[in-house]
């Protein structure tokens, strides 16, 4: 059963979900049909996500570009919100693609405050952007463009007894 309409979330609600929630989830096809899932950093700009990762997530896009990534937060079920995105990723495999690419030096600023101290530690006082860079066979951004667009917010779910 589709979800309703009306629990999508308002363009602000989705534009605060993916400006602090930490990690993504890109789901990529592996060799053959089997499914790779895995949690990212990201950022999003020019209505796109970035990822920078590495090892197989990388072949899987160069291999078949189509993905789902799913970004979500809370655990109850009353108060999960999530937006689910389909469409195409393509990995960006040189400086110069990263340099050409629109909203890469948005990402790369938005993830240095974003991820500034990084694993759990407390904030740093000065954040630096993200200049990480393709490298190696494969290290490299991937860019993920949308196809679909899917939204909940359970926050708008009826309450019992209300």
């Amino acid at each position: 059963m589709p979800i309703s309409k009306r629990l999508a979330m308002t363009e602000d609600r989705l534009i605060d979900l993916m400006m602090n929630t930490w990690n993504m989830r890109i789901a990529t096809i592996g060799p053959g049909v089997e499914i790779n899932l895995t949690p990212m950093w990201f950022g999003w700009a020019e209505g796109k996500i970035f990822t920078y990762g590495r090892g197989q997530k990388v072949v899987n896009v160069r291999r078949n570009p189509v993905c789902s990534i799913i970004v979500d937060r809370n655990e109850r079920f009353p108060e999960l919100q999530a937006a689910m995105f389909q469409g195409r990723a393509r990995v960006l495999e040189t400086a110069a693609e990263e340099e050409a690419e629109p909203g890469m030096d948005i990402v790369r600023e938005q993830m240095g405050v974003k991820y500034a101290g990084g694993h759990g530690e407390p904030k740093t006082a000065v954040a630096t952007p993200n200049r990480a860079s393709a490298r190696g066979e494969t290290a490299r951004w991937i860019v993920f463009t949308p196809t679909k667009q899917i939204t909940w917010d359970n926050f708008k779910l009826p309450r019992a007894g209300g």
